[in-house]
């Protein structure tokens, strides 16, 4: 093999220009240019010798191997003298054919299944609020330093205080305490009853639907106070443009009196009104109540803190009633000069806000608000009073109860075992099978605490044809609109307004325009009411002009403030009961 080796090379040409002799299976796309550094000397590689490809018959004769050999056989065919280089060369690629031979669909499968798995392994990381983090509550007396705001802004809502924060304030989740269940409040001995937040009302509560228009007037909860709802709800619902105009008016009153740290105060003799408007309320300041009072129009026509032409005004206020919420483990309370009307009325406020906008910042406070009216519940009879855990009266548990259905409505958690509670209440102080309810026992002639008690009975459950709730009604529709008590007016309002019918086209017709015909229509009192008299806690004089004024507005917005319970496309919003 050396001669025929040495023949192959006197045979070959020189092609490097240099003299040197060019192997004849060597190729010039293999050689490196004449100029490339030296190549590193590799070690030799091993090559099996050729061998016949013929059938082995083990006898070892003619070339054959030896039974037993396990030698890669030579290709038929081949020249015993093979070149050594073509062996190499051979070898190397003999570990490829199987995708040289394989099909063309096999190789693209391979090929994407590889592709497939090198994006599996790719992560991209995507920024998610996280509904549980978002939200802390804060201890109190820790509050955080109020940041000052632009001036346009301030001009605007003539705020002549301390300014207040740009953004909601939190609250520290740190301080709410894991407190068990407690299956019902018969027990006098046990702790208070604790409530968490739910965590499908964090990631379901609808944001939008709310204040959806949905192309019907029917609906449920707040779907009314949307634009376009709005809108048809004030033309189908017995509402007119000057009824309208006039809550327009009464709102503008609201954002002129606004204090500079975002709450309202019953007496107007200091803070924007510097005592132009007169008639303070002896109440007085009752900054808790005064805010969430003047907060309820904002919120009942469809303005929030993120939306509407009042953003500010409505986050102003809502940030005030946050930062002084007193914290006590898992409750946040607003009871306000030593009673609880101002915590029922700031808990609806911030139950309707975050239903309202599934603002993640308002949910904690609002359930921490509900949590705050449960533990203060009477144990024993199932009412709310002026002081924690006291025998209840009809006025003070027509707030709760309400603040409770708005949690209801916004995805909060209402323990069944409240409500069950607070019907025991409403069964001691009726008569005439739930027709008329007295203050704290059962009276025959009191209608503003019968409206209270039959507004609470729809809630709770009762059915139109209800006997109890239909002579109730008609003792109502006898009685008329109040020229003075507007506590009874806006409690009757929202009952006959549910019920619907001609007693409530004619109640409607007088309450309106009774409301339009005494507004104020000019100087700095313009858009608001004041009227004499009233009942028992409510009596005007002791809420004056704001309380008059805020009273009025809404019982203005019943046609959209909450749908019709009874409506026949309104879906029935029950507490739950099991």
């Amino acid at each position: 093999m050396t001669d025929q080796a040495d023949r192959n090379v006197a045979a070959s040409p020189s092609a490097d220009g240099n003299g040197e002799p060019i192997a004849a299976n060597d190729t010039l796309a293999a050689r490196p240019p004449s100029n490339a550094p030296p190549v590193r000397n590799l070690p030799p590689v091993r090559v099996p010798p050729p061998v016949d490809a013929r059938p082995h018959n083990g006898n070892g004769p003619n070339g054959n191997a030896p039974s037993g050999d396990n030698r890669p056989t030579k290709p038929a065919g081949a020249d015993d003298e093979t070149d050594e280089d073509e062996l190499i060369e051979s070898a190397l690629s003999h570990n490829f054919l199987v995708f040289t031979a394989a099909p063309s669909w096999l190789t693209s499968i391979v090929v994407h299944a590889i592709a497939l798995l090198i994006l599996a392994l790719v992560t991209y990381k995507i920024n998610l609020p996280n509904a549980a983090n978002m939200l802390t509550v804060m201890k109190s007396g820790n509050e955080k330093e109020v940041e000052s705001f632009i001036e346009d802004q301030l001009e605007t809502l003539q705020f002549e205080d301390i300014p207040p924060t740009d953004v909601l304030p939190e609250i520290n989740a740190d301080t709410i305490a894991d407190i068990p269940m407690i299956s019902s409040a018969d027990d006098l001995t046990a702790p208070p009853l604790s409530v968490q937040l739910s965590e499908i009302g964090l990631n379901s509560a609808p944001m939008n639907d709310l204040l959806s228009d949905s192309g019907v007037i029917g609906g449920k909860g707040l779907e009314g106070r949307g634009a376009a709802a709005r809108a048809r709800l004030v033309r189908t619902g017995g509402g007119t443009p000057e009824s309208e105009a006039a809550v327009t008016d009464a709102l503008k009153w609201f954002v002129k009196h606004q204090n500079g740290d975002g709450s309202w105060s019953l007496d107007h003799r200091t803070g924007p009104c510097q005592g132009r408007c007169g008639d303070p309320g002896s109440k007085a300041p009752s900054l808790n109540g005064a805010t969430a009072l003047s907060l309820l129009p904002f919120l009942g026509s469809g303005h929030t803190h993120m939306d509407g032409e009042y953003s500010k005004t409505v986050e102003y206020g809502l940030a005030f009633l946050i930062r002084n919420m007193e914290v006590h483990g898992d409750r946040g309370s607003l009871v306000d000069e030593g009673n609880y009307y101002s915590h029922g009325l700031a808990t609806i406020v911030l139950c309707e806000a975050y239903a309202m906008t599934h603002d993640q910042k308002l949910a904690r406070p609002a359930q921490m608000a509900i949590n705050e009216i449960v533990w203060a519940q009477d144990p024993v009879g199932g009412g709310w009073r002026y002081r924690a855990r006291q025998p209840g009266d009809t006025s003070v548990v027509g707030w709760q109860l309400m603040a409770l259905k708005s949690g209801h409505m916004a995805y909060l958690n209402v323990p069944p075992s409240t409500v069950k509670m607070a019907s025991r209440f409403l069964d001691s102080v009726q008569e005439d099978y739930g027709a008329r309810y007295g203050y704290t026992s059962p009276a025959r002639n009191r209608p503003s605490t019968t409206s209270v008690g039959l507004l609470c009975r729809m809630y709770l459950g009762w059915k139109q044809d209800h006997p109890g709730l239909q002579n109730g009604i008609e003792y109502l529709a006898k009685s008329g609109p109040s020229e003075n008590d507007m506590y009874y007016n806006y409690y009757a309002t929202q009952v006959l307004r549910h019920n619907g019918g001609p007693v409530w086209d004619e109640w409607n017709q007088k309450m309106r325009e009774f409301l339009v015909k005494t507004q104020e229509k000019d100087s700095h009192r313009k858009g608001s009411w004041v009227f004499v008299g009233g009942s028992g806690a409510h009596a005007n004089g002791a809420g004056g002009r704001l309380y008059c004024t805020a009273l009025s507005a809404m019982i203005l917005e019943v046609y959209y403030r909450y749908m019709p319970i009874y409506q026949q496309q309104a879906a029935e919003e029950e507490f739950p009961l099991d």
